[in-house]
């Protein structure tokens, strides 16, 4: 993407760079960004598995901003780099309201879920259940990995545990929703797209499951 990324507002800017800034914290990767007909998809990855024989589930974030453009686009780029342009770019806009441009750090490659696109529409909703679900999950994962992973483990091992843990599905206890894996509560955690006031909507299209709040959406690919 040659042109810079236009925000609508220094409000979405501000959005961004939270969303960005907890997704780091889950992994200090890429973030892809999908624009078209003035709306940006942001995809950032939670749970991802490592090679053909890893069973671990796709869980990815995804948070959509307002664009100041109907440019379409489809990119990849560093989260860490784009946070530090967004941070310059917050210092230097001005506050009369209108559209902020950001330029865009150089485009990535190689990233295997990235390359596994989530489907733009066809979602049907399934059901929805108790956002406390989510909440207990992940606390519960967290100190389980915590517990479970050896002092100064290596990166497979870590992988190892929180792919076990992660891939274990919700206890819903509805058999009306499909089993949906514990690492969607992390995910929906970390980003901040639990409340307990917003109930958490289920969506089913192919292969993918979408949980959706009003302050994010989950996909997860099984």
């Amino acid at each position: 993407m040659d042109q810079p990324l236009s925000l609508i507002d220094a409000a979405s800017l501000g959005d961004l760079k939270v969303y960005l800034g907890r997704a780091a914290r889950i992994d200090n990767g890429s973030v892809r960004l999908i624009g078209g007909m003035g709306v940006l998809a942001a995809y950032t990855a939670a749970l991802t598995p490592r090679g053909l024989l890893d069973d671990a589930p796709t869980v990815l974030g995804l948070r959509t901003f307002a664009l100041g453009s109907a440019e379409a686009f489809d990119t990849l780029v560093g989260i860490r780099p784009l946070l530090d342009r967004l941070a310059q770019t917050s210092l230097l806009s001005n506050s009369h309201g209108g559209p902020i441009e950001v330029p865009l750090p150089p485009a990535e490659g190689g990233i295997a879920w990235a390359g596994i696109s989530p489907p733009r529409g066809g979602w049907q909703r399934i059901g929805s259940f108790d956002p406390s679900v989510l909440e207990t999950s992940a606390a519960d994962g967290i100190a389980e990995v915590a517990a479970t992973v050896p002092a100064d483990p290596g990166e497979h091992v870590v992988h190892r545990v929180r792919s076990e843990v992660w891939g274990r599905p919700l206890p819903l206890g509805d058999p009306e929703l499909p089993p949906i894996p514990s690492g969607t509560a992390f995910a929906a955690v970390s980003l901040g797209f639990v409340k307990p006031d917003d109930p958490v909507s289920v969506f089913v299209s192919g292969p993918w499951l979408r949980l959706t709040t009003r302050r994010g959406h989950v996909l997860a690919r099984v």
